[in-house]
């Protein structure tokens, strides 16, 4: 179980390296899509470097009923 632990969290670690290299954290977008394109990069990990290139076009949330 350690070691699956283990390499999920290196899995991720990888993930945010390439969210970081692209410069996802940098930019003030802070739309729907633009999370879910940062938590996309992550969640893809090692695979950002085979030339997976996940991105959210557009995301529509739930507004606040009145």
């Amino acid at each position: 179980m350690k070691i699956i632990s283990l390499l999920v969290l290196l899995w991720l670690i990888i993930g945010g390296v390439a969210a970081f290299q692209r410069g996802y954290f940098e930019s003030s977008d802070t739309s729907c899509a633009g999370l879910g394109t940062i938590a996309l990069t992550i969640v893809a990990g090692p695979l950002n470097y085979l030339g997976v290139n996940p991105e959210v076009q557009n995301c529509e949330l739930p507004q606040p009923s009145e």
